[in-house]
């Protein structure tokens, strides 16, 4: 496919309420919105890093840059003209994987159309919906944190994940159980704990988790396997699963009996597939975790979520659970739990471009 122009939207939309995990809190959500164009159709991808980088290095800033300065560049002077190519080039490029996530993923929508099918049968997928998981941060009661669960229950997400962080664990678990019963419950940390800790950790045995995800630093692979050895919950790793080989190595420590994949640490749907594709032939059940994305990337998980190893809920949730407005239409939206794919090519959700333009922080088109 040759590509004619390249366009970038960076958008800020607020969120519905601010978000909190143990090592930052937002209120709005910035994302960069990447454009595609070819022979009159358009793909879209979605570059959506947390601003302030509390949960990566990357930024919208320094992903704006990167995308700008060095990643579009390449691929219109290097005429890439399949997904092969673009991920062959994007590779010769070290990080910013938020970027290539952006890029990449725009030409997997636009191929999609042109074959005229959806994305997740482009990518392999076996059905059509998915399971939705609901997830709230840290409140500042727990009092708060059981009313924001009550109130987005009534939509049947399949689990609920809180965040925890140490001296936030086990009481407002220990309140969730009382509230709610043996719903699916699951705690992520975001790496707030150490091998100090471990002894600790091993009490939420106590409340029958479907897992604890990423309870030690990201690149503590060997805390995380002792930790496994320890405990009979089921440890999720996400910030540590960030390529194939440090997901390989995992595999091999047993540090963890569960992986998040999430598109944009991993750089797109290319190196996505092929690590749901390594856990699965390793016996690794995989779900797909969110930034969280707009519309675009959220739709994107979704696609991906459809491959026959993602074994739990994923994080994607209502477009109206987390943002005042979102920037796609149709809205992503769940019915007793489910999402369902729309059957349209490509990503199958058309970009709002009034929404767009209403929380525009600047735009550029390459061509």
């Amino acid at each position: 496919m040759k590509t004619d122009r390249i366009t970038l939207d960076h958008i800020r939309v607020p969120l519905v309420e601010p978000f909190k995990i143990s090592n930052g809190v937002i209120a709005e959500k910035d994302a960069i919105l990447v454009g595609v164009y070819s022979g009159g159709a358009a793909g879209y991808g979605e570059s959506s890093p947390m601003s302030g980088s509390f949960y990566s290095d990357d930024t919208p800033e320094s992903t704006w840059d990167c995308l700008t300065k060095e990643l579009i560049p390449l691929l219109l002077r290097e005429k890439a003209s399949s997904i092969e190519s673009v991920n062959a080039l994007l590779n010769t490029v070290p990080g910013n994987m938020f970027a290539k996530a952006g890029l990449e993923t725009a030409f997997w929508d636009l191929e999609a159309q042109k074959q005229s099918i959806p994305l997740w049968k482009y990518l392999g997928g076996e059905s059509h919906s998915v399971e939705s998981g609901l997830a709230v941060g840290i409140y500042p009661t727990i009092r708060e944190l059981l009313l924001a669960i009550e109130r987005y229950l009534v939509d049947g997400y399949k689990r609920v994940k809180i965040k925890i962080q140490p001296g936030w664990d086990l009481k407002p678990l220990t309140e969730v159980r009382g509230e709610f019963g043996a719903i699916p419950l699951m705690v992520d940390a975001n790496c707030a704990y150490t091998r100090q800790d471990l002894v600790h950790l091993k009490s939420l045995d106590d409340f029958e988790l479907v897992m604890v995800e990423q309870p030690l630093p990201k690149k503590d692979l060997e805390g995380h396997a002792e930790l496994q050895a320890l405990i009979q919950t089921p440890v999720c790793l996400d910030e540590s699963a960030e390529d194939l080989p440090t997901v390989r190595r995992a595999i091999a420590l047993k540090s963890c009996r569960i992986v998040n994949i999430k598109i944009q640490r991993v750089g797109g749907l290319h190196h996505a597939r092929q690590m749901h594709d390594l856990c699965a032939e390793s016996g690794i059940p995989v779900w797909g975790g969110t930034m969280p994305e707009l519309g675009i990337g959220g739709a994107q998980t979704l696609h991906l979520a459809t491959l026959k190893n993602f074994m739990y809920p994923t994080d994607v949730e209502s477009s109206k659970r987390w943002f005042v407005e979102d920037i796609v239409e149709p809205l992503i939206e769940v019915h007793n739990g489910m999402i369902t794919l729309l059957s349209s090519p490509g990503n199958g959700h058309r970009v709002n471009q009034s929404a767009v333009k209403k929380y525009l922080v600047r735009h550029e088109t390459i061509s």
